[in-house]
């Protein structure tokens, strides 16, 4: 499933810049930090921190490790990400643009599938009604083995029983 994207007020670069300067300490809005938004805002993908590095490296990018942590951390206080937590890694994807989904996980070839559910948004609004407690988003992950892995490991075991 694809996502389609919200229209939203603000361009992502925007949108931190506007969030840097409410911090309490304002903070300036880096070139480092510009080619980091601008670069993770420009395809819809998962990523963790590391793949950020080495792919941001190989397009010519120069940004420091540190400032990749940094800035992602900022980047999910001010809502443009969110965190993914599926495993020995932490993943991020937009959060900022995009419409409430949740995801399913292969445990094996790692792939992520978004789907959304009126359903899960059903429950997830009465169970906070219920309990009178102020909703302010969700994150779901369901893992297993995708349909290509499980028939990988499906063909493999007929071929172990020949």
């Amino acid at each position: 499933m694809h996502l389609q994207s919200v229209e939203v007020s603000q361009s992502p670069e925007e949108k931190f810049r506007e969030y840097l300067a409410s911090r309490p300490r304002a903070q300036r809005f880096t070139e480092q930090q510009r080619d980091m938004v601008n670069y993770i805002f420009s395809k819809h993908n998962h990523f963790d921190a590391d793949s950020l590095i080495e792919d941001m490296k190989r397009e010519g990018f120069q940004v420091s490790r540190a400032t990749i942590y940094r800035t992602l951390n900022k980047l999910v206080d001010a809502g443009l990400l969110r965190r993914l937590d599926v495993g020995p890694r932490m993943y991020y994807e937009h959060d900022y643009g995009y419409p409430q989904h949740e995801h399913l996980v292969c445990q094996r070839c790692h792939k992520m599938i978004e789907f959304q559910s009126p359903a899960i948004e059903d429950v997830v609004r009465d169970v906070c009604r219920d309990h009178l407690f102020h909703f302010e988003g969700h994150s779901f992950v369901i893992r297993g083995v995708c349909n290509e892995c499980n028939r990988a490991r499906m063909t493999k075991s007929r071929l172990d029983l020949v």
